[in-house]
């Protein structure tokens, strides 16, 4: 059974150490950009606008985004001018901090291994870079995109969480069109890379380097050991063919549902105008129709819901055929933008709720016409595989569409 494998980067396929690399990194980009801003407030703000990344829980803003609307105005400059000199360093310059790194010999074998055996392979480094910063890091590796077919690479441009928010995992899953076959997590951080991917239910493969730390806490299957002895253990994780599926943990719940909207954002920027009310069989929705759906099924369905939870001692909770609406509706005439607008808006309602919900107000029961007794949880837990499902269906759609 092949699996989807999540790979750090930095100290796990490239020997990196950030406490050196990370000046030498500043001090080169403040060097190239002397000529138009001061060296010393680049890299405060440089600094700052990282730490706006690291924060950033909006799904509806990217990590670029979220980085530009500080650093920009923070320098007083135009994105426009100082990002082509930026772009400038990332292709001319960087390339000279490789001297900082060193390669892991066993980083391309242990590749090679896993993508010879169908597995799907992950960069999943921190996206706090640009892409081209992360594909001169995985050339120093011996990994080049050109020879190596990741399925995905996560870097600030097409991400809106970063780690360790266990969204950032939650949203690889779900720009993979939210896979049921196996998922590991390799890193060397138990902080930034398992812990977090724990969270979720994926289970980790520690690459130690000499730290200290305990496996205590981390799911079913996780190990330990060099990046030469992942392979053996991916394939004991193969053969076991466990299906994932996400934990229903309240935190992992609103990371499942933080990322619907994310890759969907995502997804969207891939389409011509033509593309999002273009059905690509008379029986499938269109992209449209999936966002008018997802859309109003958190106006009328989950946020109600919620309310009447909150707000009743067991109340009763009333089915609702939502898939009759596309048609009764009108969805696919509907404009593309606005609705993923409209669900961008309904469910930051709905996340900002559910954040302020206590431990016990997750366990509130309910009677539903067709479970039976329930909780909030548990319902909430059906709307985040409803999610799962229709990302799965859009990535589908987009895929057939272009």
């Amino acid at each position: 059974m092949s699996l989807t494998i999540l790979f750090d980067l930095d100290d796990t396929l490239l020997e990196n150490d950030i406490d050196r690399f990370l000046p030498g990194y500043i001090g080169a980009l403040g060097k190239h950009l002397a000529g138009s801003i001061d060296p010393k407030l680049m890299s405060k703000e440089l600094l700052a606008g990282t730490r706006q990344m690291i924060a950033n829980l909006d799904p509806d803003r990217t990590l670029e985004e979220a980085f530009d609307a500080h650093f920009y105005p923070a320098l007083g400059k135009d994105k426009e001018g100082l990002g082509s000199l930026i772009a400038d360093f990332y292709e001319r310059v960087f390339p000279s901090l490789k001297g900082l790194t060193a390669l892991r010999p066993e980083a391309a074998p242990v590749m090679d291994q896993l993508l010879a055996r169908g597995h799907r392979v992950v960069i999943a480094t921190n996206p706090l870079f640009p892409r081209r910063a992360i594909t001169h890091r995985l050339e120093w590796a011996g990994l080049p995109v050109e020879k190596y077919p990741f399925d995905l690479i996560t870097t600030f441009e097409i991400f809106h969480f970063s780690k360790p928010n266990p969204a950032y995992y939650a949203e690889i899953l779900a720009q993979l069109g939210c896979p049921a076959q196996p998922v590991v997590m390799i890193g060397n951080s138990l902080s930034d890379d398992l812990l977090p991917a724990a969270k979720l239910g994926i289970p980790g493969f520690w690459v130690r380097g000499g730290q200290e730390g305990s496996l205590e806490g981390l799911p079913a299957n996780s190990a330990e050991g060099s990046l030469a002895d992942v392979p053996a253990w991916v394939e004991r994780i193969a053969a076991e063919g466990r299906e994932f599926a996400p934990a229903e943990t309240p935190e992992a719940l609103l990371a499942v549902m933080r990322a619907a909207p994310a890759a969907l954002d995502t997804f969207s920027n891939a389409l011509s105008d033509g593309q999002w009310n273009s059905r690509i069989a008379p029986q499938e929705w269109c992209y449209t129709e999936i966002l008018c759906h997802l859309r109003d099924s958190d106006r009328e369905i989950n946020l109600p819901r919620v309310s009447k939870i909150l707000a009743e001692a067991m109340p009763f909770i009333s089915p609702v055929n939502a898939d009759a609406w596309s048609a009764d509706r009108a969805y696919c005439g509907e404009d593309g933008p606005s609705a993923l607008r409209g669900f961008m808006e309904s469910r930051a309602v709905l996340l900002d709720q559910l954040a302020q919900l206590s431990p016990e107000d997750w366990e509130r029961p309910a009677r539903h016409a067709i479970f039976g007794p329930t909780t909030l949880r548990e319902l909430l837990a059906f709307s985040a595989a409803h999610d799962r499902s229709h990302i799965a269906q859009a990535l589908a759609t987009l895929r057939a569409a272009v």
